[in-house]
């Protein structure tokens, strides 16, 4: 099913943009109508790596943001991937109450899913609690383990916020690590995760194992996603 799809987590570092690419990837491979956007004005990694599929979008700017709200109004079948850089709860908060676009939205019929992106630090914890304090059951969670950005969430898994999180429904994913050479190679080579894994033949090529390596991570990413999506 079509929805609008927030990528967050409020802190920089987290992994939000590799995990928006991924969905973007899994979008395509899969033929899913989608269309993108990225509030990121410093990084603007999602439209770097998938500019024929996303534009950027202010997200201190209500016009913007109302765009990116009426892209899946006008066309409910085809989702929407939007890619939140840090520090965009306060400014997503105060759209959205204001413009009552959560309630517009759910009259429509169209599902809203925030993925909250995390590393297993203390602050990831804090804001995914500072989110569901927020909207309580006005949208839908998935919480995101990026075992690219942390290897211990014993923290997360013991605490009462994964226990709210799990009473409003949310679903609990697992972003698996990709090699590190691998992603560094994928980076400076401007390659989105279909050309990092079939590409061949040409200086910006990966290497057969570290294309392999991201063809299994797809994989393994693509089954978590299919929980979801």
């Amino acid at each position: 099913m079509a929805a609008l799809n927030l990528i967050g987590g409020e802190k920089g570092g987290v992994g939000k943009s590799v995990l928006a690419r991924a969905l973007a990837q899994f979008h395509i491979d899969r033929s899913l109508p989608f269309l993108g956007f990225d509030t990121d004005r410093s990084h603007p990694t999602f439209t770097r790596f998938y500019a024929d599929f996303s534009s950027p979008t202010v997200i201190d700017d209500y016009h913007s943001l109302d765009r990116v709200a009426e892209a899946i109004v006008e066309q409910p079948e085809r989702s929407v991937i939007v890619d939140l850089a840090a520090q965009t709860f306060s400014p997503l908060s105060r759209w959205a109450e204001e413009s009552g676009v959560l309630t517009l939205l759910k009259e429509q019929g169209i599902p809203v899913r925030y993925w909250h992106v995390m590393d297993d630090g203390q602050d990831s914890l804090a804001m995914l609690d500072a989110l569901l304090k927020q909207f309580s059951s006005s949208m839908s969670y998935v919480v995101v383990l990026n075992y690219g950005r942390g290897s211990d969430f014993t923290a997360f898994h013991r605490s009462p916020i994964k226990k709210k999180a799990l009473e409003l429904g949310a679903a609990v994913i697992e972003l698996r690590r990709l090699h590190e050479g691998a992603m560094r190679l994928i980076d400076l080579r401007n390659l989105s995760f279909w050309s990092a894994s079939n590409r061949r033949g040409d200086e910006a090529a990966l290497g057969l194992f570290d294309r392999q390596r991201v063809k299994v991570w797809l994989e393994k990413t693509y089954e978590d996603l299919a929980r979801i999506l």
